[in-house]
């Protein structure tokens, strides 16, 4: 259960949130809680975190230092204390043109710093509508997890979101949901085998909330969600937890 704030929340908002889910989220071994603050509040959100919650970035980039202005590297992010990092998430593709090669090279650099790697995929509406979603997530899926290495594959968590789906308050059915995610086990098992392609955690993203979230995460290939603007708020995202907690 991942919830990604985006651009939203001030500190003391990010302050206020934190002590409201703290204590009251679902054991850590039985459900995996992060959340995605904005670049400005990792540090402070690390240092109040309970033990059933963990901190990952929205971005990073691929390179271990630099001349890059504004950037933050996964060395910087390792060493106070983020576990994850959400890599080619759609926003990034669309207002930033990261590309698949970008994305691939962040998430080999997420890897190499001891980083959880989110990988996101989706198609446009346009595409969706024009019966292209398969060839579009073979191709991100592919290109994302080329030369990763198998025995890090572990520490990878992949997410599935349609972007004509994404803050629009269109969600994909439950069955769609689970048929993209179960698509996009079948091309990690392309390139890693039956093992690693089943071990796999699979996120389901677009338009959750919690009155949708049950009915999603129940589908046998989706393992999570990963949540925009509901997970704003902490006693959504507090239910959503636990509903996600109940079903996996």
């Amino acid at each position: 259960m991942a919830g990604n704030w985006k651009m939203y929340k001030t500190y003391d908002e990010a302050l206020k949130f934190i002590y409201e889910v703290n204590n009251k989220l679902p054991n850590k071994d039985v459900v995996e809680t992060i959340i995605f603050p904005p670049a400005m509040l990792l540090v402070s959100l690390v240092k109040r975190q309970g033990d059933n919650l963990e901190i990952g970035a929205q971005n990073m980039h691929y390179e271990n230092c630099g001349a890059y202005t504004g950037e933050i590297s996964a060395e910087m992010l390792r060493t106070v204390g983020v576990t994850h990092v959400l890599v080619g998430h759609n926003e990034r593709r669309r207002y930033f043109a990261e590309s698949d090669e970008d994305v691939n090279k962040k998430a080999q650099q997420a890897l190499e710093h001891s980083l959880s790697p989110v990988i996101c995929f989706g198609e446009t509406e346009e595409q969706y509508l024009h019966h292209n979603t398969d060839n579009i997530l073979r191709r991100q899926v592919h290109a994302a997890l080329i030369g990763l290495p198998e025995d890090k594959m572990d520490k990878v968590i992949l997410a599935y979101e349609p972007i004509w789906a994404v803050g629009t308050g269109k969600t994909a059915t439950p069955e769609i949901a689970n048929e993209k995610c179960k698509l996009i086990r079948s091309f990690v098992e392309e390139l890693y085998g039956k093992d690693t392609a089943n071990n796999m955690r699979i996120l389901y993203g677009g338009s959750v909330n919690p009155d949708n979230i049950k009915s999603l995460v129940d589908q046998p290939d989706v393992d999570g969600a990963l949540v925009g603007g509901a997970s704003l708020d902490s006693s959504k995202f507090i239910d959503m937890a636990f509903k996600v907690a109940n079903q996996k």
